[in-house]
């Protein structure tokens, strides 16, 4: 492991390079508009005063509610640049699921979409340890009252280095569903994320980490020119996020797409007219509509610029993995194994002179498997186990204290829980939402294998005595309560879930009465 005085710093990286590389290079790219490095690095350093001057100070968060845009990535580089915390903000949440972020993060500033105004008014008065509220928009003008304009703070005053020591300890927070309970603030440090990373590693250095932040500059340089990527899937996970991060730290630059759901046509012309280099896709939800555009649309788009797809979260098969290739055999397609605590658990890389089947994976150097009871796990051990992995990892959940009464709190299983086009779903969750429902005697909701979505969430139900059943009203009650992809595609009627004499749920059997209401195959 390469370490420098102090520990590597986004901030201080985003510095140098902007700094050292062509003030006209492309830095972000959104429909039509392009911001070059020099724009970049001059409206990130004027975002980081801003936040100074609105009471900031180091380790304070910032809490990002938009989709992708420009405004995302630069405002990430201004936390960077001055030390504050970025803690993503999953703009499909709705009431509670919102506030619960903003407060557990202590979020200090809110950087939010105008779309997300109502939102962010409904809450404003809940969230006393907010000092600023930025409205991003293609204007100066702000529709909440009291809110900043970032245009504004963008385009003026200072945008000169900061000229502060940084520390490789700075955070970035990454807040992840993951399988139980409530969202949890994954705490990344910048060195360790660095490290989880390439580590500075480039094609043009043979893949060797460099020594010092002159010598990263100088393989950057030295690569002649950084690659241009597109993350398709949002900004506000990790997939995007760390390769967007990824690719401004080797020079290149990021596109971002102006609508607000994938669309694969849009997708295909921005490689086409800005020659792309690089895709972030969150498996067969983003690649099949990909794949299925390319043969719907012959001769259309031409993607030779492309050299790597990465995928992450779900399972990306190969069936379409093959059929990318045929619009571009010299692709590598890469499945990528890791968590938001912890990248490089292992990688699966397909081209055209090789392919591995689905879900299987290469471990990566640090990564290990255990059995239940903490025995190491040989390669080749006929034993199913749990993988973990060690060197350059997270420093822990935020606010995640060890209970000092003794007491515990159930949060679920995680077995059950569903991922819906790389969303964590926590059956219980909706479970209950349902459940208040005034028709609703009971639910229990269940993850049904689907093609686009990888699984879709579908809910059983046992109605009270008396009650009719209105499908869309109950998926209504519950899309008012939580985001969006929570709410079932599909819910069932039976007489009874079946429940053992103790209570306990046969998730097993009503993912089986699911699949034979939606005509699959048990």
């Amino acid at each position: 492991m390469v370490a420098i005085a102090g520990g590597w710093n986004y901030g201080d990286i985003y510095d140098a390079l902007g700094a050292a590389l062509p003030a006209d290079a492309p830095a972000l790219i959104h429909g039509e508009r392009a911001i070059s490095w020099g724009d970049f690095t001059a409206r990130s350093n004027r975002l980081a005063r801003a936040l100074g001057a609105a009471g900031l100070t180091a380790d304070s968060k910032v809490g990002f509610y938009c989709r992708n845009h420009p405004a995302y990535m630069e405002m990430l580089a201004a936390c960077f640049k001055g030390r504050f915390v970025h803690v993503n903000v999953n703009y499909r949440y709705v009431d509670e699921e919102l506030y619960y972020i903003f407060d557990n993060s202590d979020a200090e500033a809110v950087l939010y979409a105008r779309e997300f105004a109502p939102q962010v008014e409904a809450l404003k008065a809940r969230l006393p340890k907010v000092k600023c509220f930025i409205e991003v928009s293609d204007d100066t003008d702000v529709v909440l009252d009291g809110a900043l304009s970032y245009e504004a703070l963008a385009q003026n005053g200072d945008g000169s280095p900061l000229g502060i020591p940084r520390s490789g300890d700075d955070l970035l927070f990454l807040y992840t569903g993951g399988t139980t309970g409530m969202p949890k603030g994954v705490m990344w440090g910048h060195d360790d994320h660095w490290h989880a990373g390439a580590a500075g590693a480039t094609p043009a250095t043979n893949l060797v980490p460099p020594e010092s932040l002159e010598a990263h500059v100088a393989n950057v340089l030295a690569a002649g020119g950084g690659s241009r990527m597109i993350p398709c899937c949002p900004l506000m996970h990790g997939t995007g996020l760390f390769t967007a991060m990824g690719t401004l730290a080797q020079g290149g630059s990021i596109l971002t797409l102006e609508g607000h759901s994938f669309d694969a046509e849009e997708c295909l012309a921005a490689i086409d007219r800005w020659k792309a280099n690089g895709l972030a896709i969150v498996g067969d939800a983003f690649a099949k509509p990909l794949l299925r555009a390319l043969e719907e649309n012959p001769g259309r788009y031409d993607i030779s610029s492309l050299v790597s797809m990465i995928s992450s979260g779900v399972m990306w098969s190969m069936e379409v993995k093959q059929g990318l290739l045929k619009y571009n055999e010299n692709l590598v397609l890469t499945d990528s194994f890791g968590a938001s605590e912890a990248v490089g658990f292992g990688r699966s890389d397909t081209t055209k002179d090789g392919t591995v089947q689905t879900a299987k994976f290469m471990l990566g150097e640090h990564c290990k498997v255990f059995t239940e009871d903490f025995r190491e796990l040989a390669p080749g051990a006929p034993e199913p186990g749990f993988i973990a992995r060690g060197g350059a990892i997270p420093k822990g959940y935020y606010k995640d204290p060890e209970e000092a009464d003794g007491s515990l709190t159930l949060l679920g299983r995680g077995s059950v829980c569903i991922n819906t086009a790389g969303e964590k779903v926590y059956p219980e969750e909706v479970e209950e939402v349902l459940k208040e429902h005034g028709d609703v005697d009971d639910a229990l909701v269940v993850g049904v294998p689907d093609e686009k979505w990888g699984q879709m969430v579908t809910a059983v139900i046992a109605l009270r005595a008396g009650a009719s059943f209105d499908q869309e009203a109950l998926r209504g009650h519950v899309r008012g309560k939580l985001a969006g992809y929570k709410t079932p595609k599909h819910i069932f009627v039976r007489d009874t879930l079946s429940r053992a004499s103790n209570g306990k749920a046969d998730y097993k059997l009503m993912l089986a009465y699911a699949k034979q209401q939606l005509g699959l195959p048990a």
